[in-house]
């Protein structure tokens, strides 16, 4: 999947992208029979059984569109902001060389958990807690990542009921939930960890046309939205691999969100698929690996991040593109070159 970066100072989010590999002789499984159908359906989803206002907010310079439901804004279904990551205008967030910014600022928090090492805590209320444990087993076992019991730290992933499975993406600086309804699985939760620690849908990445049709007459009304792609939003960096991943444990399934039964997405030559939701593919953790390098754990200070030319970073509440060892906005008047200074974006 593709990966957007969240970096240090204000670290970054990160689209993965996918890799070949065993989990993804699930693409070449035969069409869902019927009985296969309420597993394929049952994508992550934060409230399940409603849909909320749409409406279009921006966050760290881009123009999205949420889901208002309960005081949250619920994007692609299982991802969660809360309303003071966001605004309803655009807000300046790069300045002319000499100006002083204003304070307000939203996004400006780190989006990768430093040395590697994520907090946690757990809901004493939260039944088969097992299922967090082994969702953890999982990420420790196959990432550079280690998950670390929360003791007096602000920043943590908190795993607490709710009435679907939920994130937040990224470390966002404090407690923030991962909702876990009775229905969500060990891969439904190693799903969700995905979004805490950086990675958005699989479904979503730019040449995601290539490989599979968005069927959006089959879709349900008012979620339309949670199909478009990172270009659709005006962003479209390079992908770590060459192939959408159909075992990515981030990617929809082919009946996610459907309003009739009917399949939302097919592969290109109309045939549906299997959702994967047992492990994370090889592409994942390819995928986390370059957002967590192995060494980044040895010392106990975070290390100055390495920027790759042609991906996008979330920084102090900007998203930019890196291109020639420079930073680049995609501002109304096309793409224009800034600087970072003392966690302000400047005009260069």
């Amino acid at each position: 999947m593709r990966k957007r970066n969240f970096i240090f100072l204000l670290p970054a989010l990160a689209f993965l992208s996918c890799s070949e590999d065993s989990v993804n002789q699930l693409e070449e499984t035969e069409q869902l029979q019927p009985e296969s159908l309420e597993l394929s359906t049952n994508v992550e989803a934060a409230y399940p059984e409603k849909i909320g206002d749409v409406s279009q907010v921006y966050y760290a310079g881009s123009k999205i569109s949420v889901e208002e439901v309960k005081g949250n804004y619920v994007y692609e279904g299982d991802i969660i902001f809360d309303r003071n990551m966001v605004t309803s205008q655009p807000e300046k967030l790069v300045f002319e060389v000499g100006e002083t910014p204003t304070e307000k600022s939203v996004g400006r928090t780190s989006r990768l958990w430093p040395n590697n090492v994520v907090y946690y805590a757990i809901d004493g209320n939260l039944t088969d807690k097992n299922r967090v444990y082994d969702a953890i087993a999982h990420w420790e076992s196959n990432t550079p990542l280690e998950f670390v019991e929360r003791s007096s730290e602000s920043n943590y992933i908190y795993f607490t009921p709710g009435s679907g499975c939920s994130s937040y993406v990224g470390m966002t600086g404090s407690k923030q939930n991962i909702t876990l309804s009775s229905s969500c699985t060990t891969g439904n939760t190693i799903h969700e960890i995905g979004h805490a620690v950086g990675l958005w849908h699989e479904q979503s990445r730019v040449d995601r046309d290539n490989h599979i049709k968005i069927n959006y007459n089959n879709i349900q009304t008012g979620r339309e939205h949670n199909f478009e792609t990172y270009a659709d939003r005006g962003m479209d960096g390079d992908e770590f691999t060459s192939t959408l991943d159909f075992g990515s444990i981030m990617m929809y399934g082919s009946y996610s969100f459907s309003s009739n039964g009917q399949p939302t997405i097919t592969k290109t030559n109309g045939s549906t698929y299997q959702v994967q939701r047992n492990a994370l593919s090889s592409g994942d953790i390819t995928g986390i690996k370059s957002m967590y390098p192995d060494n980044a754990g040895s010392t106990t200070t975070t290390t100055e991040p390495t920027y790759i030319n042609g991906e996008y970073y979330t920084i102090s509440g900007l998203t930019v593109l890196r291109y020639n060892d420079a930073w680049y906005y995609r501002s109304i008047y096309g793409w224009r070159k800034v600087k970072l200074i003392d966690g302000r974006w400047f005009w260069a």
